[in-house]
């Protein structure tokens, strides 16, 4: 058993490893192919280097390193190792993906390529998000936010690059090219928020005859439960009901853990609004 679960968690690393470089992969794509042909800005310190590579020129791969750096260190200090290193391994993954992958037109029309390349972009760092890590920039700083003030990630991100955006008009006093790019960053925020849901709650009402073994499966996630006793109104029989609030990102495993020990369980899942108290978060 020792042996399976080790190699079992070699694996799941191993997957995380290549997802992350599939998702720098998507990133450099929507940048070279999709946004820079037409001069768009994707946002976040991606956005800063277009800009600064378009108004002054050199190259936006290299600026998107280097100005990476100190936000990489700051999300060591704050959000860990893990988080981090997976991180470095995206921007350098997309440092890279971006030197070899051609600056080509793939769509000549402006409004494609800013739906387009949101899209693109948006799946590449909601990928990075939902399996630890991020794409750098902003990603870190939103991330550091949400867990602050458990706010959605893709509506921080689109609101720290409002600042880059007007930044953008105000440089080169093209208005238009500035909304393109704030379509591009709005459907970039929107995609990320339906693939990183760490910050949607759920509340979980369990129905079982097997509490035990479900509470001592549950317990290990470090997430509060309340036993309630209740009494079927049909059948007068017995039973405790489980009752937790956990995240979205969370409940395939739930399911699995619930059914797996009691197919016959009753479970109703409700999107909880809010959250008044300590509410266990972890690490991105």
């Amino acid at each position: 058993m020792p042996r399976l679960s080790n190699a079992h968690s070699a694996i799941r690393k191993l997957a995380t490893v290549l997802l992350t470089l599939v998702s720098a992969f998507l990133v450099a794509i929507g940048f070279n192919l999709l946004l820079i042909p037409h001069q768009l800005l994707s946002g976040g310190i991606s956005g800063i280097s277009m800009m600064i590579g378009y108004i002054f020129g050199g190259n936006i791969s290299w600026l998107y390193f280097v100005l990476n750096v100190p936000v990489l260190i700051w999300g060591w200090m704050i959000l860990g190792k893990r988080f981090v290193l997976l991180s470095m391994l995206s921007v350098v993954g997309t440092t890279i993906a971006l030197q070899f992958i051609p600056v080509k037109q793939l769509a000549d029309d402006i409004v494609l390529a800013s739906v387009f390349g949101g899209l693109t972009v948006g799946f590449g760092s909601g990928l990075a998000l939902r399996y630890g890590g991020s794409t750098g920039g902003f990603d870190i700083i939103a991330s550091i936010l949400s867990r602050k003030r458990d706010l959605p990630i893709g509506m921080i991100i689109f609101v720290l690059n409002g600042a880059v955006i007007a930044a953008l008009a105000l440089f080169t006093r093209d208005p238009d090219i500035a909304l393109y790019s704030l379509i591009s960053i709005f459907t970039a925020g929107k995609v990320v928020d339906l693939i990183h849901v760490r910050h949607i709650k759920i509340t979980a009402f369990i129905v079982t005859k097997e509490s035990d073994r479900i509470l001592a499966k549950m317990l290990e996630h470090r997430r509060g439960i309340t036993i309630i006793r209740t009494r079927g109104a049909y059948t007068t029989n017995e039973q405790d009901m489980l009752m937790t609030v956990t995240t979205r990102y969370e409940l395939a495993e739930l399911r699995k853990t619930v059914l797996s020990l009691d197919p016959k369980a009753f479970v109703n899942i409700v999107e909880t609004v809010g959250v008044i108290g300590q509410f266990y978060k972890p690490l991105p």
